[in-house]
């Protein structure tokens, strides 16, 4: 029987990735990749030879027992996503989940992630935190948020660049427009940024720039009701 293996890649920098995760990569059968033209470009600049496969959002449903039979048939293989860990906000889960149903052998690696890095550069607790993901995009996101402002740990959403001004005037709507906000972006890359202060000064602040790049919002839990 083989294995999968859950690869985490940079999330900007590439002097992230691990020695173990580029021997793994090497040594694999197949690798399964989120975005094959992104993923190409990593794997050539580590002189990665492996196979490349497209495993997406859009065709996981399809061939998830597909490549766990393969698996079981003796191959390896790895799955890597556009960028960071897979599975969290990524492609992953349901191969992982149909992998273990087979009781086929997973391992997944320690690696990037970009929530680790913008909550605990945040200065807000990260001992307790509620990691949300992505927002849906209309049905039910104004919903969530009304249950999530009462919410006492630390909150981490991913976002859009494209839709960022309007979470935090969400925020400001719900939680209100004192409560402290750290956006992060473009982590490990050459224009990061970490921009905290109160939900008001943090929408104000980006306002007033075209905004680029991945984005990882952290905002503080309500206070404790006396």
């Amino acid at each position: 029987m083989g294995k999968l293996y859950i690869v985490p890649t940079p999330i900007g920098n590439l002097e992230d990735i691990t020695l173990r995760a580029i021997r793994i990569l090497k040594e694999a059968d197949a690798i399964l990749a989120e975005d094959t033209r992104t993923s190409s470009k990593l794997l050539k600049h580590f002189e990665i030879k492996t196979k490349l496969q497209s495993h997406h959002a859009f065709n996981e449903h399809k061939t998830s027992e597909h490549i766990a039979d393969r698996i079981l048939g003796g191959e390896t293989i790895a799955l890597i996503s556009y960028a960071g860990t897979p599975a969290i906000s990524d492609p992953g889960f349901l191969l992982t989940r149909t992998c273990l149903e087979k009781e086929v052998k997973v391992e997944t690696l320690p690696g990037a992630t970009a929530f680790v890095p913008a909550l605990v550069n945040s200065g807000l607790p990260c001992d307790k935190f509620c990691f949300e993901g992505f927002l849906p995009q209309k049905k039910g996101r104004q919903k969530r948020l009304l249950e999530l402002a009462e919410e006492q740990r630390t909150i981490v959403f991913y976002e859009s660049p494209y839709r960022l001004l309007k979470l935090l005037e969400q925020l400001k709507e719900h939680f209100g427009e004192n409560r402290f906000v750290s956006v992060s972006r473009e982590l490990s890359k050459l224009y990061e940024e970490n921009y905290r202060g109160t939900v008001n000064q943090v929408l104000e602040h980006f306002k007033s720039k075209t905004i680029k790049g991945e984005i990882v919002v952290v905002v503080e839990g309500a206070e404790k009701k006396k």
